[in-house]
């Protein structure tokens, strides 16, 4: 349910069904991410995310002279501040993508959607700690019971689960430089993919010269394959500003469990990865985080702020 203070009005309900579709849309093809990546395991985590890294940027930049954005790049380029803010996301979001794909090649799909799932907890907790924000009682709740799943699941998986771990902070961190940078979708993401083209060109040449490379000793369809997954990685991006400019962000907060929810389901259902009774204990403690995080978040919403108390001075 949408707060009355978010309702869209009777006028604007096409483009907010238009946002939901297109958040719908963006988590949908996040959580269908596995499927796909998968099928470059033979390449390696690294060589794909350097493929991946170069050919976003070749989407991006067309997607940018399509729409006649090369301007506002210029702009951005021109301030130092968000030109660091950006290099500082490039590398987060290199940690996130690479930890990803590692995950999803190797076996461990059900520990990327924790990454996921853990994620608001960990930008709530980041919120306090570099940000000096103030929790809810709610808020606490939440953060607590995702740190009791994490040693649960350390329990479960026989190591503390780095690579949910590393999604989580990586991206959680990514969201607030990015929300720092004050940089729309598509820009930030060319200049974040420009700055880590020249590492990705070289990585790739580097490969290619020594003869483990494997763009074009797999066969045309391993080639179209790395190729694609810049599109892969820039569709959802599009789709998802579409949605932000057209909903609350309450409904982003929900859509954005889709995502995991089928990264999850594909890790159980479809690569039939091992889910013993303490996993499941550690999963069922993070729904219930995120559950509580979310009532917490929407009764928030729904407070009228003539009633909000002022923060002390």
């Amino acid at each position: 349910m949408v707060s009355s203070a978010t309702r869209p009005r009777p006028d604007t309900y096409p483009e907010y069904r238009r946002g939901v579709l297109l958040g719908a849309t963006a988590y949908g093809l996040w959580g269908l991410f596995p499927l796909f990546w998968t099928l470059l395991s033979a390449s390696g985590a690294l060589e794909t995310l350097a493929h991946r890294m170069v050919w976003s940027l070749a989407v991006v930049l067309l997607v940018l002279w399509w729409t006649g954005r090369f301007g506002s790049v210029r702009a951005v380029l021109a301030s130092r501040r968000r030109l660091g803010l950006l290099a500082v996301a490039a590398v987060l979001i290199s940690f996130n993508w690479g930890a990803y794909i590692w995950g999803v090649t190797n076996g461990r799909v059900v520990e990327t959607a924790l990454g996921y799932f853990t994620g608001p907890l960990v930008s709530v907790l980041m919120g306090v700690l570099l940000l000096g924000e103030r929790l809810r009682v709610g808020q606490w709740l939440a953060v607590g019971l995702g740190a009791i799943a994490v040693g649960v699941l350390a329990v479960g998986y026989g190591q503390v689960p780095w690579v949910a771990l590393v999604l989580a902070f990586s991206f959680s961190t990514y969201g607030l430089v990015k929300k720092l940078a004050g940089v729309p979708a598509v820009e930030s993401v060319g200049i974040e993919a420009g700055f880590t083209l020249v590492p990705a060109l070289a990585y790739i040449a580097f490969l290619e010269a020594t003869g483990s490379g494997s763009f074009v000793s797999l066969g045309v369809g391993h080639t179209l394959l790395l190729v694609a997954g810049g599109l892969v990685s820039t569709l959802p991006l599009l789709a998802f500003g579409g949605a932000a400019v057209r909903i609350p962000l309450s409904m982003i907060g929900l859509l954005q469990y889709l995502a995991p929810v089928l990264q999850f389901a594909f890790g159980v259902l479809v690569f039939h990865e091992l889910m013993p009774p303490e996993r499941w204990l550690g999963f069922a403690i993070v729904w219930l985080g995120l559950v509580i995080l979310t009532v917490d978040g929407m009764r928030a919403s729904r407070t009228p702020r003539a009633l909000e108390a002022p923060a002390p001075t």
